[in-house]
């Protein structure tokens, strides 16, 4: 066991309280931030003591950090990425692909010959990217998409002249198959002819307000927001179709391969496997490529996937349909403590309070804002909180060798 460093990310949608709170630093902060990261991205790995990268300790030692089935499993690889996410501001609409999508898509733009940092370039390893989403306060995000036939009551109730088209198009076949067709007019539309609608689309929602109806209140307020923040983007059009999705504390979110998602605003612990692969749709400047975003799309609609977990005692579980990862969080009382319960190579941070962590490899503190590397030969991991109630959140795999 080892302490780990997390890395602060500060992009622009990122708040300036959140994130400095956690790690008893100056708040508001002079710029956002808007991820912590703890894991052993190539782009920013977290440290250990003495200097050294969590990747420089997966190298000199897999079968330690992974234990030999994972080392090979994993080829020396972290599968997973723990961030703590910040979002003042909504991030742009994206979705991943698959694993058999990622490898096809790694493999055509490598014998391509695309530059794996080119702004075009949409799959930069050969790994998929699922992710969950653990709020720590209310948790705002767009999320999959809405059963159609209540996105059809929606569009009626907007009533937006230059949408009644595609209006009676979802009527006509309100499945999957009439939301891609839908979805598909939008995202092809000519840029002159989504600057006609999106206005139009923006002062229905405000008539529907004025009304008076309760009904659709935080969808219409959210796509007049997305309509200030980026007008002229299809993006705005597309949130039309999406889940409207708010997260209690404590509630967490998967997004699986192909679920078009953007979080909007709220604080939370975000899980997500060690990959780059990111297919945008919209609310962004950056690259959108349609027709690769088109072929990995996943149209099925209904409620957005929330993950109920696995409650013993303190210790909740969330068992995402993944191998690359599985979180547990620990709320433990003044005095309390609970195995961590996972085993492979893992990564614990305190989100509140302080604990005391101890396994095999020995004993140390752990205050608020501050991580543990638990490698695979470190066993027997205890909690306890320290000196009042604590928070704690740990990741691992979720791969069982055979």
């Amino acid at each position: 066991m080892e302490r780990l460093e997390g890395t602060v990310r500060p992009y622009a949608w990122g708040s300036r309280t959140h994130i400095p709170a956690l790690l008893g630093e100056q708040v508001p902060s002079p710029h956002p931030q808007a991820e912590l990261w703890f894991g052993a991205h190539v782009d920013d790995p977290s440290r250990l003591p003495g200097g050294r990268t969590l990747l420089h300790a997966l190298t000199d030692d897999p079968e330690g950090a992974f234990g030999a089935e994972r080392a090979e499993h994993w080829g020396g690889r972290l599968p997973f990425l723990l961030k703590v996410l910040a979002a003042e501001e909504p991030l742009s609409l994206q979705t991943h692909p698959s694993a058999e999508q990622a490898v096809a898509g790694f493999a055509r733009e490598e014998a391509a010959g695309v530059p794996r940092t080119a702004s075009n370039r949409n799959y930069r390893d050969a790994l998929p990217k699922p992710e969950i989403l653990c709020a720590l306060e209310e948790f705002h995000a767009l999320a999959g998409f809405r059963d159609a036939r209540e996105t059809l009551r929606l569009m009626r109730a907007l009533d937006v002249p230059g949408l009644r088209h595609h209006t009676e198009l979802l009527a006509a076949q309100p499945d999957a198959d009439g939301l891609r067709a839908v979805f598909t007019t939008w995202i092809t539309l000519p840029q002159r002819t989504v600057d006609q609608l999106v206005p139009e689309l923006l002062d229905a929602c405000v008539t529907l307000l004025k009304s008076g109806t309760p009904e659709f209140e935080r969808e219409v307020r959210t796509l007049l927001d997305l309509g200030e923040r980026y007008p002229g983007d299809a993006g705005v059009l597309a949130a039309l179709l999406l889940n409207r999705v708010v997260l209690a504390e404590g509630e967490c979110l998967f997004q699986p391969a192909g679920s078009p998602h953007a979080y909007l605003s709220g604080c939370g612990v975000e899980l997500m496997a060690n990959s780059d692969n990111v297919l945008r749709a919209g609310l962004t400047p950056k690259h959108v490529d349609v027709p690769e975003l088109l072929r990995i799309l996943d149209f099925r609609c209904g409620p957005p996937p929330l993950l109920r977990p696995e409650v013993d005692g303190p210790r909740s579980v969330f068992h995402a349909p993944s191998e690359h990862f599985r979180l547990v969080r620990l709320d433990l009382p003044d005095d309390g403590s609970a195995g961590l319960g996972l085993d492979g190579p893992r990564i614990a941070v305190v989100i509140r309070g302080e604990v005391e962590i101890e396994s095999a490899g020995g004993t140390t503190t752990v205050s608020q804002g501050r991580a543990v590397w638990l490698p695979s030969d470190d066993l027997s991991v205890d909690v306890a909180a320290v000196g009042g109630p604590a928070l704690v959140f740990a990741a691992g795999d979720g791969w069982r060798p055979s």
